[in-house]
């Protein structure tokens, strides 16, 4: 007997809707796997040990976060572009800086250097609330966009002059800048708060680098150099040569 067309159609459809579900069940579960290795053989077997960092490194999926052409190499070990001569941080970068705040549920951070927005949404996962500028203003709304479709809504993005911060919000207990200024900004200083903690990383564009974690105290700023790395630069808008 033959199959009414309507009835054909609708047959096909459910298929194709099973088919798709089925593959996209199967992608993330890969996705996931990748994450886990990630953070087994990253992260863990590299010294972090905090587990709410370890839990928001593998919670939050890393390839949403990159361009599609790159997203088969999203969870190796290693840095990736994003577009307009920006990168994603190497997994064990965001981890090891993200341990270092030694982030509270109540804490408001500052970052400067959305990017991506990656590592604003694992600050999120942490943090009571993330203040994040980006000076470039396509990857700002693109990140702002991804973000939101990820379902933060405890993360502002602003598109503007990281070396000036954000001080509306100031003072911040934390501070996080994900691009290398030459010297510490001194606006950053001035906004992060007494008992609070920044960490960045500090060298000229084409020499060497090292992360330092500054903390503010009552009589002055302690600084720890902790890793040598490599990060671009920190710039500022078009026109104003007042910093590197």
């Amino acid at each position: 007997m033959r199959r009414p067309a309507g009835l054909a159609a609708i047959v096909m459809t459910a298929w194709a809707l099973w088919a798709c579900g089925g593959a996209i069940t199967a992608e993330s579960q890969d996705r996931t796997a990748e994450a886990r290795r990630m953070v087994d053989a990253q992260l863990r077997a590299r010294g972090i040990h905090d587990e709410r960092v370890l839990a928001a490194m593998l919670k939050v999926p890393r390839h949403r976060y990159i361009p599609p052409e790159m997203q088969r190499s999203a969870y190796a070990d290693s840095a990736l572009p994003i577009g307009y001569g920006q990168t994603i941080s190497q997994p064990y970068i965001v981890a090891f800086m993200t341990e270092a705040l030694k982030l509270e549920p109540q804490d408001v951070v500052l970052e400067i250097g959305t990017g991506s927005g990656y590592q604003a949404a694992i600050l999120a996962e942490l943090a009571r609330e993330v203040y994040t500028i980006e000076i470039v203003a396509g990857l700002a709304e693109r990140a702002r966009r991804t973000l939101e479709a990820e379902g933060y809504r405890n993360v502002h993005v602003r598109a503007g002059d990281g070396y000036k911060g954000w001080p509306e919000h100031a003072p911040f207990p934390k501070i996080m800048v994900t691009a290398a200024p030459e010297e510490v900004p001194p606006a950053l200083v001035e906004q992060l708060a007494v008992g609070g903690t920044m960490i960045l990383p500090v060298g000229p564009r084409m020499g060497n680098q090292e992360l330092r974690i500054l903390t503010k105290t009552g009589k002055g700023v302690m600084t720890e150099r902790s890793l040598p790395v490599r990060f671009v630069p920190m710039v500022k808008p078009p026109g104003d040569g007042s910093e590197p």
